[in-house]
């Protein structure tokens, strides 16, 4: 293992213009994954979805994320990034055509399906575009990758910033329908297309050296692929509908291939715990932020919602160009700034859950943006510090384990607690309200017990009830969020108060997830400390040290 000098040093001359058409092609993403986390409400009151429905939809686009991510990170230095970019773009045309589709005239078990095929062509395009991005950034800086990952990815919430403000702006503002309004996420999508253009792309350390496939997945081995297989087989005997024999049996094989092409290699202990920690913070960060608008929004307003997602994306957004100055000039190593995170973004969440004002809300936020800003990319910088010979292979497959777990845990298990608890309130405040406003067909998640949702469309006309008292109340001077609530029917306000109490006890049932990331932080803090300390390790002969990576 070596220690080299932080510098800012590329080895390309077009390096930054490539992290800059990698910024705007994540930044496409994030403008779509806001729209989409603006509108989720249209679609419950237009189509009558439930929260599981929601998040299984929103899901999708995490789901298919890994697959573009994965497949993109092996077959990158095969065929070349550029084919990628193409790839991707395509992707994310076809996205739109199906999204598009959905009228209120076909069949909801129609609509579902083509709003979720068109999340997950949404998702496809996106992975296969950080699988271009991530190992093209770690190998054009190779001696200052947390800071380059986390300039890269302030893409992120910058998209989630021009995302919200066009929802908040062309939605509430202007009244755009939801088709108009998700079409925007286009424009960046042109523009990296246009970026990326004729560009000649350099190749991964391990790409350089000759390493055959099989090599750069030793470190993953079978350890590492247990993780990324025990996820797939969710999403086939999940959201794909095969049978569990079926889904699991294909991981199994999946599993088997890469056992073989490592020459069953167990892979790298330290890589099977950053692909386990990877997976919560999917859940923790991407899950959360696709319904935080959604939650907060019913907890105070809808406006009130979209503008404390605006100010906690702007914040992550500036602070993830401060990664290189934390970790530097505070003598924090990267294990030592995600450990803090992760206590941050716990400690944070329990504060949300219990807001009541709008500056209480931003002063709760702004403690969990600060823990979530740098979990996603500072965790792929460690990969790629610490596993050269992965080449793209370890911090693809991270980023699709963070990902799918995102949609299979975080988005449709939030979506799955706000049932719960929301119909759980309702059933005991009142069993007769509840046994009037509750979905006909029950639905489960994972191995926990099935729930009798509170109808999505009619919990959406009670919402809209209220917006509406609040619009005609504030017009006669009265801004008294309280005299709004009096004028609801006495079903609507226990369906109501129900529904913000489900809100609440799912963002503390959430903070279990950064806690458990906080011990293990901590505990490979004391690891790296027995060994001297954290150290970038470099192939044999690619630097000064010639260190071989192990």
């Amino acid at each position: 293992m070596s220690t080299v000098n932080v510098s800012n040093e590329a080895i390309a001359p077009n390096a930054k213009r490539l992290l800059w058409a990698g910024f705007m092609a994540i930044l496409a993403a994030g403008v779509g994954f806001a729209i989409r986390g603006g509108i989720l409400a249209n679609w419950g009151k237009e189509f009558g979805f439930t929260g599981t429905e929601l998040g299984d939809i929103s899901g999708a686009a995490f789901t298919s994320f890994c697959f573009g991510i994965i497949i993109g990170g092996v077959i990158a230095d095969k065929i070349g990034y550029g084919k990628l970019v193409v790839a991707a773009f395509a992707l994310h045309a076809l996205s739109a055509f199906v999204t598009f589709a959905p009228t209120a005239a076909m069949p909801k078990e129609t609509v579902y399906k083509l709003l979720y095929v068109g999340m997950f062509l949404f998702g496809m395009a996106n992975g296969t575009l950080e699988g271009v991005a991530n190992p093209l950034v770690a190998s054009l800086f190779p001696h200052n990758r947390t800071h380059y990952l986390n300039i890269l990815h302030a893409s992120w919430p910058a998209g989630l910033v021009i995302g919200s403000f066009a929802s908040w702006l062309f939605g509430d503002g202007m009244h755009w329908g939801w088709k108009s309004q998700l079409a925007l996420f286009l424009i960046p999508t042109a523009a990296y297309g246009l970026m990326f253009f004729g560009q000649k792309f350099p190749k991964s350390e391990a790409s350089q050296k000759g390493l055959k496939l099989g090599e750069m997945f030793k470190d993953v081995g079978i350890l590492g692929a247990l993780v990324i297989c025990f996820l797939l087989a969710m999403f086939f005997s999940g959201p794909l509908g095969l049978p569990q024999a079926v889904g699991y049996g294909l991981s199994g094989v999946l599993l088997l291939v890469v056992a073989v092409i490592t020459r069953f290699s167990l892979g790298a202990w330290l890589l099977f715990v950053l692909f386990i920690t990877h997976a919560l913070i999917g859940a923790v960060e991407l899950g959360t932020d696709g319904w935080i608008q959604n939650i907060t929004g019913n907890i105070l307003t809808t406006g009130q919602g979209k503008l404390l997602f605006v100010y906690t994306s702007l914040l992550m957004f500036l602070l993830r160009f401060c990664a290189n100055f934390i970790e530097k000039r505070m003598g924090l190593s990267p294990i030592g700034i995600l450990l803090i995170c992760a206590l941050l973004a716990c400690f944070g969440l329990n504060l949300v859950s219990g807001i009541t004002t709008f500056l209480g809300a931003m002063l709760a936020l702004s403690v969990y943006a600060l823990g979530k800003t740098f979990f996603w990319p500072t965790m792929l910088a460690v990969a790629s510090d610490r596993f050269p010979r992965t080449g793209a292979v370890a911090i693809s497959i991270m980023g699709g384990i963070g990902m799918m777990s995102a949609g299979l845990v975080g988005s449709a298990g939030l979506g799955y607690a706000k049932d719960r608890f929301a119909s759980e309130a309702l059933q005991q405040s009142s069993p007769a309200v509840y046994a009037e406003y509750k979905v006909e067909k029950p639905k489960g998640w994972l191995f926990l017990s099935e729930v009798q949702a509170i109808d999505g469309k009619k919990l959406g006309d009670v919402q809209s009830n209220l917006g509406k008292a609040r619009e005609e109340l504030e017009k006669a001077g009265n801004k008294d969020p309280q005299a709004a609530f009096d004028k609801l029917s006495a079903p609507e306000k226990a369906v109501y108060e129900a529904s913000i109490a489900g809100d609440r006890k799912t963002l503390k049932a959430d903070s279990f997830i950064p806690a458990t990331m906080a011990v293990i932080y901590l505990l490979l803090l004391i690891y790296f400390k027995t060994i001297g300390g954290y150290k970038v390790v470099h192939l044999a002969g690619s630097d000064a040290a010639g260190v071989k990576a192990h």
